[in-house]
């Protein structure tokens, strides 16, 4: 009897060793089937690591430009590694740029709630707030047009979030998602789309999307390849992370949801850490945590993607103890007791993977805001 062959993904990619400083490259293969990596080291030719079961890893996390973790190694998968690969997955993985404009800033986490629903993978995620200039440079197919002053004008006067998005044939179902362009239109053809729910007109119509292939390659870089629009305030803030763990399980959007009715989000994006820089910032709770939790910490934030936010209170005072009691004990166990409430006690799974990390003490706020969004962002 035959047996059934198993279908295998095939990658390029490559790991920064931090000890040596030296990038090394593997390829990197997947199976679906089974949730089995095996790695191959492709300057010494030699197997590095033999078919194994990574339940923790899925098919949605293998595309081009991510990061997997595979036993303490970041790897950057670079291209396909075989021409299977790069046809089956190439249309699964489509990619598009989304964007949530000025006048729904304060529906965020509603509309990314929505997109994880709907089952696309955001692949990277940032705020901005555009200059004229960048408004400008953004909409330059649209120079001359009689909405062109009013448009970059608009675009230019609060933050907006930039994601990357991909899903089977994203381009078209964002734009689906997204309805109409006109918002009244929208209202009467799609009245549960998201310009139907959250925008008001033909300009402040809630979001943008790609309409093609090589425009959402031009967009994505306008955002992500280049330092633009920097939002962060870094004065009088707090720090929150929405863990690896909780970005895998499409719950970005519900946490967004709940700090925005306390809080202002006032910078955010999504970042993978190594090593090195994880253990940097987890430096404050070395030797004050069981070591088995501190590695555990340490594992979970180098594990892949996270959302960090910075968080301000509306009223001018600190955020960091309010958002402390919404998060609620680190152990959510703990805090389905004494704060059933809590984010962690809705969305975490134990100690280290609690759904959230927030800044702990008073006089850490602005230091963990500025590693991010600063220091991280400005490397």
């Amino acid at each position: 009897m035959v047996g059934i062959v198993s279908e295998r993904y095939a990658f390029v990619a490559q790991w920064l060793d931090p000890a040596s400083e030296i990038t090394w490259k593997f390829q990197v293969f997947w199976y679906p089937d089974t949730s089995e990596a095996e790695m191959y080291d492709i300057k010494n030719r030699r197997k590095l690591l033999h078919r194994t079961r990574l339940p923790e890893l899925k098919t949605a996390d293998f595309y081009l430009g991510n990061t997997v973790c595979i036993y303490s190694r970041q790897l950057h998968l670079l291209e396909y590694g075989d021409t299977f690969t790069a046809d089956r997955l190439s249309a699964k993985q489509e990619k598009t740029l989304a964007m949530i404009k000025p006048d729904a800033l304060q529906s965020f986490g509603s509309i990314l709630a929505a997109v994880e629903a709907a089952g696309f993978t955001v692949g990277r995620l940032r705020m901005c707030h555009l200059t004229l200039a960048d408004a400008e440079g953004f909409y330059a197919v649209h120079a001359g047009r009689p909405f062109f002053g009013p448009l970059t004008a608009f675009m230019s006067s609060g933050r907006i979030v930039a994601m990357e998005l991909l899903a089977p044939g994203a381009i078209r179902k964002w734009r689906q998602l997204l309805g109409p362009t006109n918002t009244a239109t929208a209202r009467q053809e799609a009245p549960n789309s998201l310009r139907a729910r959250f925008g008001s007109d033909n300009t402040r119509n809630a979001c943008h999307g790609s309409d093609a292939t090589e425009t959402a390659a031009q967009e994505a870089a306008f955002f992500f390849k280049q330092p633009v629009g920097r939002c962060c305030t870094t004065t009088n803030t707090s720090l929150a992370l929405i863990k690896p763990h909780a970005v895998r399980s499409h719950r970005m959007g519900e946490i967004v949801q709940a700090l925005q009715q306390q809080f202002d989000i006032t910078a955010a994006e999504m970042f993978t850490l190594d090593a090195v820089n994880a253990g940097e910032f987890l430096e404050v709770y070395r030797g004050v945590l069981p070591s088995a939790e501190y590695s555990g910490l340490l594992d979970e934030l180098t594990s892949g993607s996270f959302l960090a936010l910075e968080v301000s209170s509306r009223d001018g005072s600190s955020p960091v103890e309010p958002l402390r009691q919404l998060c609620g004990p680190a152990d959510p166990d703990m805090a389905k007791i004494l704060r059933p409430g809590s984010l962690r006690a809705l969305y975490g799974l134990n100690k280290v993977q609690n759904a959230i990390h927030c800044t702990d003490l008073q006089e850490d706020g602005d230091l963990e805001t500025k590693y991010f969004f600063d220091i991280m962002q400005s490397s």
